[in-house]
């Protein structure tokens, strides 16, 4: 018999209801089946767009029922959940523009020429969707990286039916969400089986080795990420997996910088680093400092702002359990010093705060490599660096990150000094660089880029942003084919009036 799913309350521990069964072997092949009979049904791009829009209509409408089961599982709060349903919602309408543009389809023709050496025959090119895509959802955000989020958006927005392997920590609000999902696929014409739902560690398991799933999307840890990463590339067919699994996000601040503003920065930092109880994926995890007065007097206005942070509740016990490991074993290491000392608030609750330690511990192998290490929750690490020799040893030894920011001073961002090297030298570890401001908050946008070097990521892709639509596609060519045979998006006449390129010259 199957497990049953119970959605929990991380404000006590305690279950609530009963809300699925894990899905078995069986259950997750039947779905999957059903997923790959429904994908024709998406090749009307004028149908994708109008369900992407209807589901969020429905989300809106059904938004009080969504936030308040999203709220009960992981206690992030209506605002934030609020705004969360808002950037789900824009998701869905924005990749719903995407389809009806059709630029994604990427259209080049190039015709005959005899001429050329070698001679060119007619070739025609354009984009087609993978088939159906193994969605797996995040703990930190129930609803823009769940069921409803950007990579069952964009999936669906590139023709690929998707099914999602639902997040322990938000049953409910994944059961509610596929159905409102499943709704406006009825609605708009379409089989509900376009979006499937599991639940359950093994159903993730056998959904990625599945032989009818063609590429997963995946946000989540280093180990849970890289085991499914490992297993998708042993299929006797592999299969791309574009998974975000952990960064650091480091944050480096200049002398100059902090000689011109230490108080605004160490306030800046507080926010970004206990934001949403320190549970972003682009949380800044490692600041360089400078030693020396001014930099000291940036540690003393983050210790005012991070001391005044209430306590939070994690997503579960679990990850709670994690954080008080980690920042204890982030303590006791020689050297480090906690201004403010993370830990537990109460006993549901964590405490912010933040370690310190000369940043030349950080800059050779050693146990101090610990602190190189993601640690999910409301703390962050300020290495103190002599000079910028150091920093650099220390950045040096950074694996690939989500983000990277620099706190410049006004001489540094108008061309003096050193700010241009560094910007190249961050731009190497990260997938978005920032400038005098914090990465905490992903804009959701054409030219956004949500990714990043291993561990970052597992692909050159971005999982935000109109460009999220290229994981679930793949070129093709023809050559020579008849006109009576050519894919409606490759005649001549252009029927549907989409964007391409003719004979290497864009058509307006």
């Amino acid at each position: 018999m199957a497990a049953p799913v119970w959605s929990v309350d991380p404000r006590s521990g305690k279950q609530r209801e009963e809300v699925a069964a894990e899905a078995t072997a069986e259950e997750v092949d039947a779905t999957v089946r059903a997923a790959h009979e429904a994908r024709g049904s998406l090749a009307d791009r004028t149908v994708r767009a109008a369900f992407l829009r209807r589901a969020a209509d429905l989300l809106d409408q059904a938004g009080e029922a969504v936030i308040e089961a999203a709220d009960a599982e992981t206690a992030l709060g209506p605002g934030r959940l609020t705004g969360e349903l808002a950037r789900t919602t824009y998701q869905l309408r924005a990749f719903a523009d995407i389809v009806d543009e059709g630029a994604f389809l990427d259209v080049h023709i190039d015709h005959a020429d005899p001429q050329l050496t070698p001679p060119r025959p007619d070739l025609r090119r354009y984009k087609i969707p993978l088939g159906v895509v193994a969605v797996y959802s995040a703990s930190n955000f129930p609803l823009a990286f769940s069921v409803p989020g950007g990579d069952t958006a964009s999936a669906l927005a590139a023709g690929c039916p998707v099914v999602v392997k639902a997040h322990p920590d938000h049953p409910a609000t994944s059961e509610l969400c596929a159905a409102l999902l499943r709704r406006a696929a009825a609605e708009s014409g379409l089989p509900e089986a376009v979006v499937g739902l599991v639940h359950g560690f093994d159903a993730g398991v056998e959904l990625v080795r599945h032989p009818l799933i063609t590429a997963a999307g995946f946000t989540g840890s280093v180990r849970g990420g890289r085991a499914l990463y490992d297993a998708a590339a042993a299929r006797p067919h592999p299969i791309p997996f574009h998974g975000e699994l952990g960064s650091l996000n480091p944050v480096v601040v200049t002398q100059d910088a902090v000689e011109e503003r230490a108080e605004q920065i160490g306030a800046g930092l507080a926010g970004a680093m206990t934001l949403g109880v320190g549970q972003f994926c682009v949380k800044p995890g490692l600041v360089l400092v400078p030693e020396g007065a001014a930099g000291d007097g940036l540690v003393k206005e983050l210790t005012a702002k991070v001391s005044d942070t209430e306590s939070g509740v994690l997503l579960d016990h679990r990850m709670r359990d994690a954080f008080l490991a980690g920042v204890q074993a982030r303590a006791e290491l020689p050297d480090v010093e906690a201004p403010v000392t993370p830990g537990a608030g109460g006993e549901h609750t964590v405490s912010a705060g933040f370690l310190t330690l000369p940043a030349a511990r950080l800059a050779a192998d050693g146990p101090h490599d610990l602190l190189l290490e993601e640690c999910f929750g409301p703390v962050t690490v300020v290495a103190r660096y002599a000079d910028d020799a150091e920093a650099t040893a220390v950045l040096g030894r950074l694996p690939g990150n989500l983000t990277a920011t620099l706190q410049l001073s006004s001489g540094e961002c108008a061309g003096e000094g050193s700010g241009a090297e560094l910007l190249a030298e961050v731009t190497a570890l990260a997938g978005r660089v920032v400038v005098n401001g914090w990465p905490t908050g992903v804009a959701v946008s054409p030219a956004q880029h949500h990714g990043g070097p291993y561990p970052a990521t597992t692909s050159t892709s971005t999982s935000v942003g109109g460009t999220a639509i290229e994981r679930w596609l793949r070129p093709v060519a023809y050559q020579d084919t008849p006109p009576a045979l050519l894919p409606p998006e490759l005649r001549e006449e252009n029927p549907l009036g989409l964007p391409r390129r003719v004979d290497g010259v864009r058509e307006a």
